[in-house]
């Protein structure tokens, strides 16, 4: 079925808005490609926010500046070339806006896991792995309707990025999923601080996460903490900027203590470095 597009209202929004001093500190960085993040413009004059549909999924959408700013995370497996957003205001009709999307190619990484039962678990731990798989799953699509979201973060813990976002990972020459987070190094027991206000969501221990704290930040951006020593918080907890949530460990599926950070976008896995504070730029590689 064609999708209808109103032409004096469709916007193809292609320019890199982080370059833009005001936006680089208030909004995450914009990077079309897939696993990253699309800060757009919406040409529009409504006093109340739009509601923006990218696919299936909802979009968070926040007032900057007397302009309105679709946030859309863009999975991993999405292709290059024209894409579009759903658009409805409090008066009809929908309208559509058109972005576009640029390749992106990501290294490889080859890990020796030693607990062979974390890359081809046994026919009993697949029972557990589905059930975690549904709570993790569940908590990642959250969404809570809030006016203000922030979305400049702090580094959680000190320490060098050991894994970028979205390596093509293979577990003892066995290929898995891309890297949906992003690793940082740090010892065992050195303290996780939440990067921005928000909600205690899920925490767990898991097969392969270990130790987790998911957190709700809203509008459907969710982060998610794994490999935890140890875990400070519960369900439900309101969690400021700067809170400590737990500890660096080494549970779950690993080679090493280090935390592995995730950050969620409208349902989609996207680079957490987007969402770094101008000031912690520096650490990245």
């Amino acid at each position: 079925m064609p999708r209808r597009i109103l032409t004096k209202r469709l916007t193809v929004l292609v320019a890199i808005l982080f370059c833009v001093p005001l936006l680089a500190r208030a909004l995450p960085q914009h990077q079309a490609v897939p696993g990253g993040v699309a800060v757009l413009k919406l040409e529009t004059n409504a006093e109340q926010a739009p509601v923006v549909h990218y696919g299936q999924q909802r979009v968070m959408v926040v007032r900057e500046k007397g302009h309105w700013y679709a946030v859309v995370g863009i999975p991993l497996m999405a292709r290059p070339g024209e894409h579009l957003l759903r658009v409805k205001e409090a008066l009809p009709p929908p309208y559509s806006v058109a972005f576009g999307v640029k390749d992106k190619e990501y290294a490889t990484q080859r890990l020796t896991i030693k607990n062979k039962r974390k890359v081809n678990p046994y026919a009993n731990d697949l029972k557990r792995i589905r059930s975690e798989k549904k709570i993790i799953l569940g908590a990642l699509k959250k969404w809570t309707p809030q006016a203000a979201v922030e979305t400049v973060f702090m580094k959680p813990v000190e320490g060098p990025f050991s894994s970028p976002f979205g390596l093509r990972r293979f577990f003892n020459d066995q290929p898995r999923r891309p890297h949906s987070g992003l690793d940082i190094a740090a010892a065992e027991g050195v303290p996780i601080h939440n990067p921005a206000a928000g909600v205690v969501v899920e925490t767990g221990d898991y097969f392969f996460n270990g130790n987790t704290v998911l957190i709700d930040h809203g509008q459907g951006l969710v982060t998610m903490y794994c490999h935890m020593s140890r875990i400070d918080v519960k369900p439900g907890q309101k969690v400021t900027r700067g809170e400590s949530i737990g500890a660096v460990g080494k549970t779950g599926r690993v080679t090493g203590a280090h935390l592995h950070w995730g950050v969620s976008l409208n349902n989609t896995r996207v680079d957490p470095l987007l969402f770094l504070e101008d000031t912690r730029q520096s650490d990245r590689r």
